[in-house]
């Protein structure tokens, strides 16, 4: 399916999108650096699973008020809601204020504000698009995802650890005019008869308990908790790109040479290092997203999911072995390889196995994946501090195995409908 046949509700995401993300990547792939040098690494893994529990409520919630409340109303006051965040990271982060405190609680909104986003944006592409073309669709968007992550660490290198009041800013005011070209151009998506005013009356509490309480049919579908459970574990490793990945790097790596050439030699430091790792693996994505996504709808579900899960365990632990730039840049490739056996795959596999009037939920339950697995990632930073780097890196191949095995379980389920049902 081709960009120019899309709904016009998905070019406006596109393009919209994606300066959204290279602003968001210039900074994203540093924070963990960031607040590691402003609190410890303790105390900022702490404050980073933190971060994440407010975003699994409020990705709970999303689900539940895309559904009831439309997808793109949900979409602009989350992305308002990032705007004032990224605006509150910015003046903590000013010269003259420099206050870390503050700044993280600008992150944390942001945070919860793209858990409010996620949900209904994924949950729209579901609406207009036919099913045999979403993996496409998803692919696609992937892959500008994807193709920000090569620009924006890059320019992270050079501005924001100099100049990370001026990102942010920049950030904030992207998203202000997203959030007015969203209102003036989406059009609502969202089926009509999940559509419902919310109830105001009674205490606010119930309202919750409320929204919580519709997970429960979700629950009970016994391969989608597999798959949340296994997506769990195995976030643990593909996380590390933002979290474990930057520090180790900072701390065992010096400076490293890319090309010499007699006396001539192009050397990168530890953060110029992990720069062009995370541009490397966001360009290998960008480039062959769309390609793999298309080879692999020639292999049934339960090998895509297995294998991809296994090659992160194997990339994992050979990440920790590594000192030099052309050894991580090969074990990037290799992580890249399983990065790509899981996106356009997986959000396939919930489509077809959520409901038309509960995609909302199925979406947003899904994505428990990455806020449950961020909650609990952030815990390899002071992890690696009380056993060591590559004991860490070894745990979270284990964790990755055992994701591997519950997927191939999950489809014993799924591909047995009787005994699922039963």
């Amino acid at each position: 399916m081709r960009i120019r046949n899309w709904d016009t509700n998905l070019k406006i995401r596109l393009g919209g999108e994606f300066a959204i993300n290279v602003l968001f990547w210039t900074f994203f792939p540093f924070l963990a650096i960031y607040f590691s040098e402003a609190f410890g690494k303790g105390p900022a893994g702490m404050l980073l699973i933190l971060s994440q529990v407010l975003s699994v409520v409020a990705n709970l919630l999303g689900g539940y008020c895309a559904d009831r409340f439309g997808r793109k109303r949900m979409m602009v006051v989350a992305t308002f809601v990032q705007a004032a965040g990224y605006g509150l990271f910015a003046v903590a982060a000013t010269p003259l204020l420099h206050a870390p405190a503050l700044a993280f609680a600008g992150f944390s909104a942001a945070s919860v504000a793209s858990s409010l986003y996620w949900p209904a944006s994924q949950a729209m592409v579901a609406d207009v698009v036919e099913p045999q073309h979403q993996s496409q669709v998803f692919a696609v968007f992937y892959s500008s995802l994807n193709m920000a992550v090569v620009i924006g660490p890059l320019l992270g290198s050079l501005f924001f650890l100099d100049h990370p009041a001026i990102v942010l800013a920049a950030a904030g005011v992207c998203c202000v005019g997203l959030a007015a070209l969203l209102s003036g151009k989406l059009r609502e998506t969202a089926p009509t008869a999940k559509r419902q005013s919310p109830e105001t009356s009674g205490p606010w509490y119930r309202f919750v308990l409320k929204e919580l309480g519709q997970y429960r049919i979700i629950a009970s579908d016994r391969v989608f908790l597999l798959f949340i459970v296994a997506g769990v574990l195995v976030g643990q490793t593909f996380l590390q790109l933002d979290l474990l990945f930057p520090v180790f790097i900072k701390e065992t790596v010096a400076r490293t040479t890319v090309f010499a050439f007699g006396d001539w030699s192009w050397e990168l430091t530890g953060q110029q290092l992990f720069g062009a790792i995370v541009s490397l693996n966001g360009l290998l994505v960008a480039l062959f997203t769309v390609a793999v996504t298309k080879g692999l709808e020639k292999l049934r579900d339960r090998y895509v999911f297995v294998f991809g899960t296994a090659i992160y365990a194997v990339s994992i632990v050979l990440f920790g072995q590594m000192t030099t730039f052309w050894g991580f840049a090969s074990v990037i490739a290799l992580f890249t390889l399983a990065e790509l056996m899981s996106a356009g795959p997986q959000q396939t596999f919930i489509s077809r196995l959520a409901p038309e009037d509960m995609r909302g939920q199925y979406f947003a339950a899904s994505s428990l994946r990455y806020t449950l697995g961020r909650t609990i990632a952030p815990l390899s930073i002071p992890l690696s501090e009380w056993i060591g780097y590559k004991w860490t890196f070894g745990l979270l191949a284990i964790l990755a195995l055992l994701a591997a095995a519950i997927y191939y379980l999950m489809f014993n389920w799924y591909e047995r409908p009787a005994k699922r049902a039963a």
